[in-house]
C-alpha cells in the first residue's frame, strides 16, 4: 500500500524542537560558550564528517546544516540562545501544555474524548521532581534548560506527551464523520488514540524517541528505538480492547516526527490488523485516505461507535 504525500502546511520553525533532540550546539559538537571563529570550523568539520558522499547519513548532514541556520549569524545565534533558555511573553516555553487554539474556519472538526498527553505529562512532572530532589522549589518545569539537563527517560516522558498532543491536533481536523478517545486504558497498556471513521477503526501511538526509527519485519528498530517493541505492545493492547468492546482495529498505526521517518511504511498485517509507520504531518491524510477495501458505515458506524463508547475507560 502507497499513500501520496499530502504538502506540508506548516513551516519547521512552528514546531518546537522534541525535549529528545539535540541543540544546534550539540549537532555542531561544541559548547555554548563556543566562539564564533570556534562555531564556522566546527560546522565546516561536521559538514565533511556527515556528507552523504562521505558515508555521512542524510538525517545528520540536515541536522548540520539546520544547526547552523539557527546559530551561523549573530543575529540568529542571540535569538536563539534568548528563546533556548526560557520563554517570552510573545514565545512561550516549548514543552509547556498547549493553549487551546483559535479556530480558523467553521469546519466542525472530530468528536473528542479524554486527554491526550495528560498522563505523560503528569508522570513527567512527578518523576521530575523527583529527579530535581524533594522539596526543591521548580519554578517553571518546562524550562528548556532545565528540561535539556533531566535525565533521558525523564525527558522521554515529556516528549511523549507532546507528540500525543500533536497528533491530537492533526486528528482533529478529520471533520465531524470521525470520533476520537485518548489516552484510552486497557488490561495490555494505553492507547494514545482511537480513531473510528468511514475509513475503519484505528489504534494510534504517538512516539518520540528522538532519533531515526526504521523497519525490520513487523516491528520498528532503531537506535533511539532500543530494545521496544511498539508494533507488539500496540497490537496487544488493541486486541485487549477490541475484546472488551467488542469490535475489531482494522489499522494500528505508530505515529511518529516526519524527521525520524518521513514515509509511510507498510508493515503488514499484524494479528489481523494493518500496521503502519506514519510520518506526524501525514498522519490526517492516511486516516483519511485509508486501507484499501477496509472501511464501515451507516448503522455499522453507529453500532461500533456505541460499542466503544461503552467500552471506554481512560488513564
Amino acid at each position: 500500500m502507497r499513500h501520496e504525500q499530502e504538502p506540508v502546511r506548516r513551516t519547521i520553525e512552528c514546531v518546537p524542537d522534541s525535549p529528545l533532540a539535540s541543540s544546534p550546539y550539540e549537532v555542531l559538537g561544541v559548547s555554548a560558550t563556543a566562539s564564533d571563529d570556534e562555531l564556522r570550523r566546527a560546522y565546516r568539520r561536521r559538514l565533511r564528517e556527515t556528507h552523504p558522499d562521505a558515508g555521512g547519513r542524510v538525517t545528520e548532514f540536515h541536522a548540520v546544516q539546520g544547526a547552523w541556520e539557527l546559530l551561523g549569524t549573530a543575529e540568529a545565534r542571540a535569538a536563539y540562545d534568548a528563546r533556548g533558555l526560557r520563554g517570552t511573553a510573545s514565545a512561550p516555553p516549548a514543552y509547556a501544555p498547549p493553549a487551546p487554539r483559535p479556530r480558523t474556519n467553521s469546519r466542525p472538526q472530530a468528536r473528542s474524548s479524554g486527554h491526550p498527553g495528560g498522563w505523560y505529562r503528569e508522570r513527567y512532572l512527578d518523576e521530575l521532581r523527583e529527579w530535581v530532589g524533594r522539596g526543591v522549589e521548580v519554578p517553571d518545569p518546562y524550562d528548556a534548560a532545565l528540561v535539556r539537563s533531566a535525565p533521558r527517560q525523564v525527558k522521554h516522558l515529556l516528549a511523549a506527551a507532546i507528540a500525543e498532543e500533536r497528533s491530537a491536533r492533526e486528528l482533529a481536523g478529520l471533520g465531524i464523520g470521525y470520533s476520537l478517545w485518548h489516552d484510552v486504558d486497557t488490561s495490555a497498556g494505553k492507547i494514545d488514540h482511537i480513531v473510528l471513521g468511514p475509513t475503519g477503526l484505528w489504534a494510534l501511538l504517538s512516539e518520540d524517541w528522538g532519533g531515526e526509527v526504521r523497519v525490520k519485519g513487523s516491528e520498528l528498530i532503531g537506535q533511539a528505538v532500543a530494545g521496544d517493541r511498539p508494533v507488539h505492545a500496540l497490537s496487544a493492547r488493541a486486541r485487549a480492547f477490541g475484546r472488551a468492546a467488542r469490535v475489531k482495529f482494522s489499522g494500528i498505526g505508530i505515529v511518529v516526527p516526519d524527521a525520524d521517518a518521513p514515509v509511510v511504511a507498510d508493515l503488514g498485517s499484524v494479528r489481523g490488523s494493518r500496521a503502519l509507520l506514519i510520518p506526524q504531518l501525514q498522519l490526517a491524510h492516511v486516516i483519511r485516505t485509508g486501507i484499501p477495501g477496509v472501511g464501515t458505515g451507516g448503522t455499522d458506524l453507529f453500532e461500533l461507535r456505541s460499542r466503544i463508547q461503552g467500552a471506554v475507560r481512560f488513564v
